[in-house]
C-alpha cells in the first residue's frame, strides 16, 4: 500500500451517494460473501472485531424489521435488496485469544463492562464504515440509517442480550435520482487542526 489508488477509485468517496430507493435487483449470497472478504480486513482495536452483521434479504426477514422502523424508513427498507443490521457483540473479548495472539487482552474487557461496551460500539461503527466502503468499491449503493427502535430490534433479532444493534444499512442498486442533493461538507479550517 505504498502507491495511491488510481483517481477513479477515489470516487467511492467523492461521487457515491446515500440512496433512498433501489432497483428491484437481488444481491446474490456470493456477493455478500465477497463483501465480507473485503471489509473484514479493516483495523479494529487489538483486532477485536466486535461487529456482527445480519443481512436481511428475504421478505420474511424484512417483515420482522418493518414495524420497528421510523415510518420514513419503511419504504427504504422495502425497496433495498438487502438491509444489514450492523450490531456489536458485548462479549467480543471471548474471541481475542484467536484474534489477538500477541498477548491476552481479554481480561481488561471482561472486568470492565463499560470499557467493553464502548470498545464494541466504537469498533463496530468502524466495521460498518468498512462495509460501506467495500460495498461501494464493488459497485453496490448504500443507505446507512438510524431511525429505528434499538431495543425492539435487539429483542427481535438478538434476544440473548449479548449482541446489540448499532445502525442499519440498506444495500442495492440505487434508483437514479433517489437521493437528496449533496449536502455541503465542513471546510478544512472548521473540521481540522494541525498541531
Amino acid at each position: 500500500m505504498t502507491q495511491p489508488l488510481d483517481p477513479s477509485g477515489l470516487k467511492i468517496f467523492t461521487e457515491a451517494r446515500t440512496f433512498n430507493a433501489y432497483e428491484q435487483k437481488p444481491i446474490p449470497d456470493e456477493l455478500i460473501r465477497e463483501l465480507h472478504a473485503l471489509f473484514k480486513w479493516g483495523p479494529t482495536a487489538v483486532n477485536c472485531q466486535p461487529g456482527r452483521f445480519v443481512f436481511l434479504k428475504s421478505p420474511e426477514a424484512k417483515k420482522r424489521l418493518l414495524p420497528l422502523l421510523s415510518p420514513g424508513n419503511v419504504p427504504k427498507v422495502e425497496s433495498a435488496a438487502v438491509t444489514v443490521i450492523v450490531a456489536f457483540d458485548l462479549k467480543f473479548y471471548e474471541e481475542l485469544k484467536i484474534q489477538w495472539p500477541a498477548y491476552d487482552a481479554s481480561a481488561q474487557y471482561r472486568e470492565d463492562g463499560l470499557l467493553a461496551e464502548t470498545t464494541a460500539l466504537r469498533n463496530s461503527s468502524l466495521q460498518g464504515a468498512y462495509l460501506i466502503m467495500a460495498a461501494r468499491s464493488l459497485g453496490i449503493d448504500c443507505g446507512p440509517m438510524s431511525g429505528f427502535d434499538n431495543a425492539k430490534v435487539d429483542a427481535e433479532f438478538f434476544p440473548g442480550g449479548q449482541v446489540k444493534s448499532n445502525f442499519l444499512l440498506n444495500l442495492g442498486w440505487g434508483q437514479e435520482g433517489a437521493y437528496y442533493p449533496r449536502g455541503p461538507r465542513l471546510d478544512f479550517d472548521k473540521a481540522v487542526r494541525i498541531l
